[in-house]
């Protein structure tokens, strides 16, 4: 399936909003603080309640989602007006990143913003941690994610295949992610499409894998070209620029997405987060989420299927835990699902995606894979 641009989908009207729209949402935010304080009253900045109070799973959507739940900050209080000139000072920040087209990290900005007040002893900010929650709260406020305030965080993730994209913010460099070698592309923090445009996608599926030696095993093995696939190495817990990738080319591309990881409760959480969302980042679903994402694997089915038996590893407290808590997750709440957690629980083993070396080097790419992936053979 070759689709290019002409061919996608269109994304929803919140992916490709503009600066120039967000950032009159954050110069109202400004504006309105400075109209209270010129008609005398207290002002106040108003965001939405974060914590498991106000997280909810969008039956509709198939996602986890922050509720409408808001609190406003008074400057006049002295419990709130350190947040309070903070707040405004972020925002002020972000402001002036839309309109002259500059991004930074959000360690960045923190350096930016971090000094002594003048006449005082206090500093705007003590730690990034502070810097971090005010811009959490400004993402809430305006409905928007950091991504499209200008800022970002470290980069996690690898992409290979016959992709083609283009650096708009790098004088519109155009190039293909199977000629990058054998690592591909890492891929950036900021995925938005005025900035990286997806250009052209010759692939059936995506898929998703949790580790980097197996991302680099089916890269060797050739599995992009006799697959007709594009690799995405998470890493691990997949990053907000990975997971908004993942996102864009299944709705820009309409591209199955396949994950692929340890057969472990932290594994499958993993694919939890690219399927239906995470509480920390509830409010952001929409831009983040995949809710009809497949799991090939691991599983712990797998271990008598493909007589594994000799290579699995014993739970830790942590796994068991996890494990507990996935079980009470609507989304985990299948036929699949609870029988591998069942199973998890019961004789406390995992398995990791390199066991299946056990059986031959290529043999996750040459039988494991194209085998359950042809059949469908997915946790449901």
């Amino acid at each position: 399936m070759n689709v290019k641009k002409q061919e996608k989908n269109k994304l929803e009207e919140h992916e490709i909003e503009g600066k120039k729209d967000i950032a009159k949402r954050v110069f109202e935010i400004s504006k309105n603080i400075a109209h209270q304080i010129e008609n005398n009253h207290s002002p106040t900045f108003t965001t939405r309640v974060r914590g498991y109070s106000n997280v909810y799973f969008d039956e509709k959507n198939n996602f986890i989602q922050l509720g409408d739940k808001k609190v406003t900050r008074p400057f006049l209080n002295l419990g709130a007006a350190r947040k309070f000139m903070q707040t405004v000072l972020v925002n002020d920040k972000c402001y002036d990143y839309l309109i002259h087209d500059k991004t930074a990290s959000i360690r960045e900005i923190y350096y930016e913003l971090k000094r002594t007040v003048e006449g005082t002893k206090e500093n705007t900010f003590d730690a990034q941690e502070e810097s971090n929650d005010v811009i959490v709260d400004i993402e809430h406020s305006v409905n928007t994610i950091r991504e499209k305030l200008g800022l970002h965080a470290d980069p996690k993730g690898s992409l290979y295949g016959d992709i083609t994209l283009i650096d708009k913010k790098h004088d519109n460099d155009e190039f293909n992610c199977s000629t990058l070698g054998r690592g591909g592309w890492s891929i950036m923090s900021r995925l938005e499409p005025e900035e990286i445009e997806i250009k052209e996608v010759n692939a059936d599926y995506v898929l998703v894998i949790e580790t980097s030696a197996m991302y680099g095993r089916l890269i060797e093995e050739r599995f992009t070209k006799e697959n007709r696939a594009i690799l995405i190495g998470t890493g691990g817990q997949a990053a907000r620029g990975t997971r908004r990738l993942i996102h864009r080319l299944r709705y820009e591309f309409n591209l199955p997405v396949i994950v692929f990881t340890d057969g472990d409760p932290y594994g499958w959480y993993i694919f939890s987060v690219i399927k239906s969302g995470s509480m920390a980042l509830a409010a952001h679903s929409k831009y983040l989420a995949v809710p009809d994402a497949e799991y090939v694997g691991m599983t712990l089915t797998d271990v008598e299927t493909y007589g594994l038996q000799n290579v699995t590893e014993k739970m830790k407290d942590g796994d068991i835990k996890r494990a507990k808590e996935l079980m009470k997750y609507d989304w985990f709440n299948t036929p699949g699902w609870q029988k591998e957690l069942k199973i998890a629980l019961d004789k406390k083993i995992r398995i990791e995606q390199q066991a299946l070396a056990n059986k031959s080097l290529d043999f996750v790419a040459k039988k494991y894979l194209p085998e359950k992936i042809k059949n469908k053979i997915f946790v449901k």
